[in-house]
């Protein structure tokens, strides 16, 4: 998955904050996290298929019910794309501190 669809995933509130509950609180059903948002269980497993496609949650089920879990591997991609970026930032601070000496 690259990182342009991964920051798409995590750009809206409500997948970054069921994102959130499973990497703070652990597996999770969907029932469990709608729990106490301000959005319908059906809303959160739309966000769920969201989050699945680009590969931050992995689904188990356990008997009649589903039990999402964090996967850390597509962050990967905007941790790269964030150094590279602050590396580039960088590169050229330097050289502006150059030029201002």
């Amino acid at each position: 998955m690259g990182t342009h669809e991964v920051f798409a995933a995590l750009a809206d509130p409500t997948r970054l904050e069921v994102l959130t509950r499973l990497i703070r609180g652990g597996p999770a059903t969907a029932t469990d996290l709608a729990a106490d948002l301000p959005v319908s269980r059906q809303a959160v497993v739309k966000h769920l298929a969201a989050l699945d496609a680009v590969c931050l949650v992995e689904r188990h089920r356990t008997g009649r019910e589903v039990v999402y879990s964090f996967r850390p591997d597509p962050l990967g991609t905007v941790v790269d794309w964030v150094k590279s970026v602050g590396d580039l930032w960088d590169q050229r601070l330097e050289r502006l501190r150059d030029q201002v000496e």
